[in-house]
């Protein structure tokens, strides 16, 4: 969500055959329901292939072939680079066994009667999900969805020239102290940018007040034509690794990305509040494989799929105990401020699907960039 953006997107295809039934089960005991089948998959699922639709470079990269072996099934991915692209094509009657939409989309899957529940005995590491990801009001008891990666947004900085006190004071405004104009990135998408906006103006991220909407966009306009920022997606990662800019607005998983690879930079995330987004595995209304993406989604909420998935992205896992022991003592991400989320903070919020705001900030968005 801000997930429109998260890595570069290639379109491809990725088929692999399982050629063996390989014993093999999660290092994790409290993992259920992963040991390798005995059974022909045609007999036990009704089909030996699985559709996924993902985000690219979202998983790890022994995700697929792994479940292939494991079940002696054959997955055929497919990527989207925006929620909205993936939304048209489920709109025109494309059949997928497992997408991983965010929430606002899920929501909106959800009133149009497009997804299927979860069959719930056979994902029985519903179990392993971290609190954080517990009661989302798109689908508060995971009806419909499992949290697949989850975050925030907020600011990447250099510590050599950006004064913590100018953050902890500006909050967000720090994007329109002179002292930084010509040094920041923003993220090329209307609704983080608004958000940033609405939050350090005091209002709701979700708002469909049309003065509060006004103020942001001249909040937005008025960043745009006095500070010379550069509008990024998924570049901001190189560009802030490599220092190119002191200042940029960035999801959390990215963050995480950059923070490891350069030790000059920082996260911050401001008192205003912020997204707190997720990204979870649901199951269309028109799933030809429902059984096997059960199966599929069962799978990655193992200790090992879903680490592995962690590992390669950065962005933080949805297992309760793959979070803390990343985010732990003598974990990959132990001094990594940017990999576990803020939780519990009053300010933060989940989008709300809105397709008539999402159209008008889209439309003010573009006016923003325009207006130097």
């Amino acid at each position: 969500m801000k997930h429109n953006l998260k890595k570069i997107i290639a379109l491809t295809l990725s088929i692999g055959m399982a050629f063996a039934f390989t014993a093999c089960s999660s290092s994790n005991s409290g993992d259920a329901g992963t040991t390798a089948q005995t059974e022909d998959p045609i007999a036990k699922y009704g089909s030996d292939t699985l559709k996924l639709y993902n985000w690219g470079e979202y998983m790890g990269d022994t995700l697929i072939s792994d479940f292939e072996e494991q079940f002696g099934v054959q997955v055929i991915v497919e990527y989207f680079d925006s929620n909205e692209m993936m939304y048209t094509k489920i709109q025109a009657g494309d059949s997928y066994d497992v997408l991983v939409p965010s929430d606002y989309m899920i929501q909106r899957l959800l009133e149009n009667n497009a997804l299927q529940p979860l069959d719930k005995e056979m994902i029985p590491n519903l179990s392993n999900l971290a609190e954080g990801v517990k009661n989302l009001p798109y689908d508060p008891d995971n009806t419909y969805s499992a949290p697949y990666f989850w975050g925030t947004v907020g600011i990447v900085y250099n510590k050599n020239n950006v004064d913590i006190q100018d953050l902890e004071k500006e909050g967000y405004a720090v994007l329109k102290n002179p002292k930084y104009k010509g040094k920041i990135y923003m993220y090329d998408s209307e609704r983080d940018s608004f958000m940033v906006a609405l939050k350090s103006l005091g209002y709701s991220m979700n708002t469909d007040n049309e003065a509060e909407i006004e103020e942001a966009y001249q909040w937005l306009k008025e960043l745009n034509d006095t500070m010379e920022p550069i509008y990024v997606t998924d570049e901001v990662i190189d560009g802030m690794i490599n220092g190119n800019k002191d200042l940029a607005v960035v999801y959390s998983g990215d963050a995480t990305t950059i923070l490891q690879e350069n030790e000059d930079m920082a996260f911050f995330l401001p008192n205003e509040g912020t997204n707190l987004w997720s990204d979870a595995m649901v199951i269309p209304a028109n799933a030809e494989n429902p059984k096997l993406a059960n199966e599929f989604i069962n799978y990655v909420l193992t200790y090992d799929a879903s680490y592995g998935n962690s590992e390669a992205v950065g962005y933080t896992s949805s297992h309760q105990q793959v979070m803390d022991d990343m985010s732990g003592e003598g974990g990959l991400y132990e001094s990594n401020p940017a990999y576990l989320p803020r939780m519990g903070y009053e300010k933060d919020e989940v989008f709300e699907d809105n397709t008539v705001l999402k159209e008008k900030l889209s439309e003010l968005w573009i006016k923003v960039k325009a207006s130097n």
